[in-house]
């Protein structure tokens, strides 16, 4: 595939969803998984600042292997209200989840970090997509749950997947909800000077 990098990029994240995201883009890139402890972030906090704070720590633990890389890292979260909903680990919370966001609407917040450090370079980005979903039976709740899905995926569902028949209404960037905003993210790399568009000569 034709990619569009001319500065190397590494992506600090284990998600298959944003390998493929970025693999689609045209991005040529590698992966680092970023070993922290997202538990010992405040699931209290507003849901802009948790996902801003836990991309750029993200970030920050892979890059000083790659100084003169740009490393990307990124977090995405679903939110009702002000309240967060991290992955569900049992079938339970599932349920649980999923009837809470039946017939109602819901954030997809991405943040992504992207920095470098021999360039002494930061740059974070906040995403918000509306998803509302549609009402839901407990057939459909219990029969979606069963199918183990759920259970890798912030607030319970993927919506590339078995999950889309779920969402009602979209309101904002797809690539989002499935867990990386490609469009900002390509914007904020050529500003960057990380991928170009031109043919090199």
């Amino acid at each position: 595939m034709k990619t569009i990098n001319k500065e190397t990029i590494i992506l600090a994240s284990g998600s298959p969803r944003r390998k493929d995201l970025m693999t689609r883009a045209g991005i040529d890139f590698k992966i680092h998984v970023a070993d922290i402890d997202e538990s010992k972030v405040d699931p209290g906090m507003a849901p802009e600042d948790y996902v801003c704070l836990l991309s750029k720590t993200k970030a920050q633990a892979v890059a000083p292997n790659y100084p003169d890389a740009w490393t990307i890292g990124a977090d995405t979260i679903v939110a009702v209200g002000s309240t967060i909903l991290g992955k569900p680990a049992r079938r339970e919370q599932a349920v649980t989840m999923l009837t809470q966001l039946s017939n109602r609407e819901h954030s997809v917040v991405t943040a992504f970090t992207i920095t470098r450090p021999e360039a002494n370079d930061m740059v974070t980005r906040v995403v918000n997509t509306r998803v509302r979903f549609k009402a839901l039976s407990n057939d459909e709740i219990n029969w979606y749950a069963d199918t183990g899905e759920p259970y890798d995926k912030a607030g319970g569902y993927g919506i590339q997947g078995i999950g889309a028949f779920l969402v009602k209404e979209i309101s904002g960037s797809y690539t989002n909800v499935v867990g990386l905003p490609v469009c900002e993210l390509i914007d904020v790399l050529v500003s960057l000077g990380a991928i170009s568009f031109k043919e090199a000569k």
